[in-house]
């Protein structure tokens, strides 16, 4: 298991939207609102960076009427990278792992704003999210 208490050095590579959508006929102005949340990690060994993908979708009348996906893409430091390995597996720690969550669901949150801003769709903002919740554990990677 990784110390929780290794500082790990990243930089930020890469931000992308794997996906944006809106489905206007499922939209109606009457209803409770449900978010639905999913989280997925990935690793580069050659590049020795992290990725999470949040996947946010709102729905209404258990109708899907906005969704979006945002993966952001971090690079461990050499150093650091050296240091997570253990045998032939690479360990995140939670805490590590849910500082980055939470960077992904904010950048999250603003593409949502730019994509919706001047529609009917901009009233509808990401919550704040627990994601230590989100991260109940290590990350291993084998």
């Amino acid at each position: 298991m990784a110390e929780n208490n290794v500082n790990i050095n990243f930089n930020l590579l890469k931000i992308k939207t794997d996906q944006f959508a809106l489905f206007e006929e499922n939209h109606v102005e009457n209803g409770k609102i449900n978010l639905n949340t999913s989280m997925s990690f990935g690793l580069n060994l050659e590049d020795k960076a992290f990725s999470i993908s949040i996947k946010f979708t709102f729905e209404i009348k258990k109708k899907p009427f906005m969704t979006t996906q945002v993966s952001c893409f971090f690079q461990i430091e050499n150093t650091t990278w050296e240091s997570l390995k253990v045998n032939d597996k690479i360990i995140l720690p939670k805490g590590f792992v849910a500082h980055m969550a939470m960077i992904t669901v904010g950048t999250s949150r603003g593409i949502l704003h730019s994509k919706t801003e001047g529609t009917i769709f901009n009233k509808y903002i990401l919550p704040t999210l627990n994601v230590a919740e989100m991260v109940p554990e290590d990350v291993i990677f084998d």
